[in-house]
């Protein structure tokens, strides 16, 4: 999930059952750790990459690290980038013996395509001493989310994310309610549907692997060999899809002008840009039938080759982001709804201009629908980049521009 017309914008290795187990164990291990980097002697300029629009929840956060911590941190420069084009940059980076990026904030896109590239540092358990207690302050379904990056990456923000319909309610009369529905009225109406490339859009992947849920294939975890369904209606669907864009952002866009009368969204993408003014308040969403919640996260990561005392300030940053306060500002307007990952941090903890826009944009029904459909975490991220080659190639290879 990313792009969105705001002044802040706004998204492989094989992690087998064993390491999983492995690596939550790491996390939660009570063994001393390693000693982390030593602070810098003279304030220094950290450079961040947001790949997943996430800034619009921790920018002001950060810059609040930065007022109260500027004996180590003198100015941080912020920077957005498409997520499939970030890995290839790192490398090219990394082999030129260059360290131009010092902290990522990225979805499980980039996340997984990072780790599958070798161009992220580990940072735990070497570092668990900045970060006790991770997995217990967590709400319980982000620690299942942080489980998905290994030791590569800090969960730092949580959504109950989709696949939800939205839709334009003076245009769509009888609101699809299951798959075959959604395919017949697509049919019915040629390219009034839109979504996003999967690799590069919260929306597009939760829709994806939301898929196997709904349509009861046999192994909804493995793209591969267990989506058989799934793929087979994507192919079906895509014959009346008009493209399908890099972004989320210009899918919104063009639903709210009016060019399309129909997407598959998730409670952020759906408030934000109707807070934004970029979708009309009136649009409605509805959930699939027996819909599983594919949860979603946003990660800090770090890349390889930073030196220590950048490394020490971004720990504590990153630190810093899981406290109360800084979680209090990813209400944002709405963007990652709710967006908290840690535990016990309430709408009336965030700024007023958040809670407002909540109070006036959010939906009801969101609490009965998180509690009625049963709730899973993204795919791992060996399978993810698995799946989002096989769109690429076999759904949207002729139709993504």
């Amino acid at each position: 999930m990313q792009v969105k017309s705001d002044p802040k914008p706004g998204r492989r290795l094989v992690l087998r059952a064993t390491a999983a187990a492995i690596t939550a164990a790491a996390l939660m291990s009570t063994a001393a750790p390693a000693q982390s980097p030593a602070m810098p002697k003279s304030p220094v300029t950290i450079n961040i990459v947001d790949v997943a629009g996430n800034l619009a929840l921790t920018q002001d956060a950060i810059e609040a690290y930065q007022k109260s911590h500027a004996n180590v941190v003198s100015k941080f420069n912020f920077t957005k980038a498409p997520a499939p084009e970030l890995p290839g940059k790192l490398k090219a980076m990394q082999g030129g013996g260059r360290s131009d990026i010092d902290l990522v904030l990225t979805g499980t896109d980039f996340l997984a395509a990072g780790i599958e590239q070798s161009v992220l540092m580990e940072v735990l358990p070497a570092n668990a001493g900045k970060f006790p207690n991770l997995m217990a302050n967590y709400q319980p379904a982000a620690a299942e989310m942080q489980k998905l990056a290994g030791n590569y990456g800090i969960a730092v923000t949580f959504m109950p994310a989709g696949p939800l319909l939205e839709f334009n309610p003076d245009k769509v009369k009888q609101v699809p309610t299951t798959p075959a529905e959604l395919l017949a009225w697509c049919k019915a109406n040629p390219n009034r549907l839109i979504y996003a490339r999967p690799a590069n859009s919260g929306p597009g992947r939760t829709f994806i692997m939301g898929l196997p849920y709904i349509l009861g294939d046999k192994n909804p975890k493995d793209p591969v060999n267990g989506w058989e369904k799934t793929w087979a209606y994507l192919k079906d669907l895509n014959s009346c899809i008009e493209y399908y864009p890099t972004g989320t952002g210009a899918v919104m866009k063009e639903l709210g002008e009016g060019s399309r009368d129909m997407t598959i969204t998730m409670t952020g993408w759906d408030i934000n840009p109707r807070v934004l003014g970029i979708v009309p308040k009136n649009y409605q969403v509805a959930p699939f039938k027996g819909m599983t919640w594919v949860n979603d996260a946003h990660y800090m990561a770090i890349p390889k080759g930073v030196p220590p005392e950048k490394v020490a300030v971004v720990l504590d940053l990153m630190a810093y982001l899981l406290t109360p306060q800084a979680q209090a500002y990813t209400y944002d307007k709405g963007y990652f709804y709710p967006g908290p990952a840690v535990k016990g941090v309430t709408l009336a903890m965030a700024p007023k201009e958040s809670q407002d826009a909540i109070k006036e944009f959010g939906r009801p029904e969101y609490e009965g629908w998180l509690a009625q459909f049963p709730h899973t975490q993204s795919l791992e991220p060996k399978a993810q980049v698995d799946a989002f080659r096989i769109w690429d190639q076999q759904v949207g290879a002729q139709k993504t521009k």
